[in-house]
């Protein structure tokens, strides 16, 4: 929500980490088809460019409204927006999203020579975060000068970030979101955001991930943070340097911006993990004792490549575990497997069973399969 009163008015700015990706190339040729009114034919019917998923960009629908706040409240069109972010691999928008398989020819066709034509900005890399198969592409990243300090890295972050909303006349709010590949967990812990700033500004021998950098950046300069990746990097020292008082009382090198902004996430939690949180609820609403969920998952995705270092899986394990804690289930058996397999692709294929006790004990079995 821009905080202007007529925030359709005011130009919002996207920036996405990882842009190269499956998400960021999807993101920005979703925009493209809105923007444009594109239709393109798929093997059902004749497609139309939709906002579909995205709560704030649609209307209300049925007779109590349901889901959709588009007309409701002064939220912005992201058809005004500008879009841009940073990968470490140099190759092209329109040709990422080609290779990815994700949508429909005809629609990529139309959008391609365009998202061609978009800037991406050099990453900041660390090796260490991501799997080893992560490495040999990784030939578009920040160096010299600018990558030789945590602080210098998170300079030139903060740059970028001043350079896109300058160059694309960008006068309302500002979002990054994280959609690079998953990274092992940080060892780093911080009490207090001064801590975390010391550490950057002493550029002190702490394991600091590349997404706690870019978060930081974007809080000093005013900026919403999502975090899509399932790696820990929100922390209590991140959400304090996220409170418009706090940077308000910072000077010196740091010269943050105060402007209100958020930060979320612990990954992108749209399909199974997500779904499985509201099974599970849905278990114990009709008053039935879960006991056992088994759950597996493949895809061939590069998502799914980094996973398969352990180091990085045990952050995706992490997020795709501990999500029944709340509710105090401690003889609930979680087990979780993913897999990799290549030909699959992005079409992400999930089988969940739910195994619980009713009435005296007696068994209730629900299988769930999502694609």
């Amino acid at each position: 929500m821009s905080s202007s009163n007529d925030a359709s008015a005011r130009k919002l700015g996207i920036l996405t980490i990882g842009i190269g990706g499956n998400n960021g190339v999807t993101l920005v040729a979703g925009y493209l088809a809105n923007k444009h009114s594109l239709q393109w034919e798929t093997q059902k019917e004749l497609m139309t460019a939709n906002w579909y998923g995205c709560i704030t960009q649609i209307p209300p629908r049925g007779q109590h409204g349901g889901v959709g706040f588009k007309g409701r409240y002064p939220l912005a069109n992201v058809d005004n927006a500008a879009l841009g972010g940073w990968d470490v691999r140099p190759t092209k928008l329109g040709q990422a999203l080609y290779e990815s398989r994700v949508l429909e020819y005809d629609l990529v066709r139309q959008v391609r020579d365009e998202m061609d034509q978009m800037e991406i900005m050099p990453g900041v890399f660390d090796p260490t975060f991501v799997g080893d198969t992560q490495h040999a592409t990784a030939t578009h990243v920040v160096s010299g000068d600018d990558a030789a300090t945590w602080r210098s890295k998170v300079h030139r972050i903060r740059s970028d970030i001043r350079t896109f909303k300058k160059d694309n006349d960008v006068d309302g709010h500002t979002t990054v979101i994280w959609s690079a590949s998953v990274e092992r967990p940080s060892e780093a812990e911080y009490g207090s955001a001064d801590e975390l700033l010391e550490a950057i500004s002493s550029n002190k021998d702490d394991d600091i991930s590349p997404s706690v950098l870019y978060a930081v950046a974007s809080a000093l300069e005013g900026c919403s943070f999502v975090n899509g990746g399932s790696q820990n990097t929100l922390s209590p020292a991140l959400s304090e340097l996220y409170e418009a008082e706090y940077r308000s009382s910072l000077s010196g090198e740091w010269m943050p911006s105060t402007e209100r902004a958020y930060l979320l996430g612990t990954d992108f939690k749209a399909g199974q993990t997500k779904f499985k949180t509201a099974a599970i609820e849905y278990i114990r609403a009709l008053g039935l004792k879960p006991i056992v969920c088994a759950s597996s998952n493949h895809l061939g995705n590069n998502d799914m490549l980094n996973l398969t270092s352990k180091a990085t899986v045990k952050a995706k394990m992490r997020v795709k575990s501990n999500i029944f804690g709340p509710w105090d289930e401690d003889e609930l058996d979680h087990q979780v497997r993913v897999m990799y397999t290549p030909w699959i692709g992005d079409e992400k294929r999930d089988v969940v069973e739910y195994t619980s006790h009713g009435f005296l004990g007696s068994p209730h079995t629900m299988l769930t399969y999502t694609r």
